[in-house]
């Protein structure tokens, strides 16, 4: 553990608070930080080289981008850390730091839905990488219906589609107004009188606590801001021994996905997703590999199953 003291000196420097301030709200690039703090990034460096060299940051790299978040430390840390963001929650700087940061989160999300305004009503008939036949097969033997099932960042809904049939009841949710327009015409046109889109984001679902037999998340967690969040929320919803079910892909380094695919995170190591998906209250936890694309990059595909506990 830090000594206290070295902690307190480097909290009372004001760049590096503002940067733990930021840091205490999620996890950003150097870049995103330049933009939120309006700093150069020499400066930004020398101060986050710091801050970890102290134990109050930690990194974590995805292809060629590194990004920061603060570091979950001991309880007479975290007492010290709390205490410095408090008194710093009545500086100016930090109510001017918290609007750049909506702002930029704003930025973020508007490049996805742009992205999924674009391509809705013919995101099936274009190439997504990790959609195939061969994963959904192995999610749809998993099902057990008649159940009430929110598919998460469903898109058009095209598993949704596939599952109303026999489901008692499928909500589909995604933050695209493109996507939950064009998927409600596909339910009307196809007679799927229990399957409904809401307009809503996967960290934040617009359904009610515990009321869902199974949460479905078919490639929409690498597109989630916080996907600890998104797991957390599909927790909520779901019903005592409710289960989950992610399919999405394996960690890769194919940095263009990020601006085809509008990729937030450049998939998941399993050990990771198995790590969020254990911190998120879930049980009983499996993850392995169902399918793997033999044409260049060659993604993976991850099936994640757990229960709620």
């Amino acid at each position: 553990m830090p000594d206290p003291w070295e902690i307190l000196k480097a909290l009372a420097d004001p760049t590096r608070l503002r940067i733990i301030h930021l840091l205490d709200k999620g996890e950003f690039s150097v870049a995103e930080m330049q933009e939120i703090l309006g700093m150069g990034q020499s400066r930004i460096s020398s101060h986050l080289a710091n801050l970890r060299k102290g134990e109050l940051v930690q990194d974590r790299k995805e292809g060629k981008k590194t990004y920061y978040r603060r570091k979950e430390g001991a309880e007479v840390e975290q007492n010290i850390v709390k205490a410095a963001l408090t008194a710093f929650a009545e500086q100016p700087e930090s109510q001017s730091d918290l609007v750049s940061l909506k702002r930029a989160l704003d930025k973020r999300r508007r490049a996805t839905e742009n992205y999924f305004n674009a391509v809705a009503g013919r995101l099936g008939k274009n190439y997504c990488p990790g959609r195939s036949w061969e994963a959904i097969g192995h999610l749809l033997l998993r099902l057990a219906p008649p159940i009430v099932i929110a598919d998460l960042g469903a898109g058009e809904g095209m598993v949704a589609q596939l599952l109303a049939p026999a489901a008692k009841k499928v909500h589909c949710i995604d933050n695209s107004r493109s996507m939950v327009e064009i998927g409600t015409k596909l339910a009307k046109k196809n007679g799927l009188t229990n399957l409904s889109y809401k307009y809503g984001d996967i960290e934040k679902v617009p359904l009610g606590d515990a009321s869902i037999d199974l949460a479905l998340m078919s490639q929409s967690l690498h597109h989630a801001q916080r996907p600890e969040i998104a797991l957390r929320e599909a927790y909520r919803i779901l019903k005592p021994s409710g289960k989950i079910l992610i399919l999405d892909l394996k960690e890769h380094g194919f940095e263009k996905a990020r601006t085809l695919y509008a990729d937030r995170w450049l998939g998941f190591a399993e050990n990771d997703l198995y790590g969020m998906v254990r911190d998120a209250g879930f049980k009983g936890i499996s993850v392995s590999v169902v399918a793997r694309e033999e044409k260049e990059p060659c993604f993976e595909t991850l099936l994640a199953a757990a229960e709620k506990g």
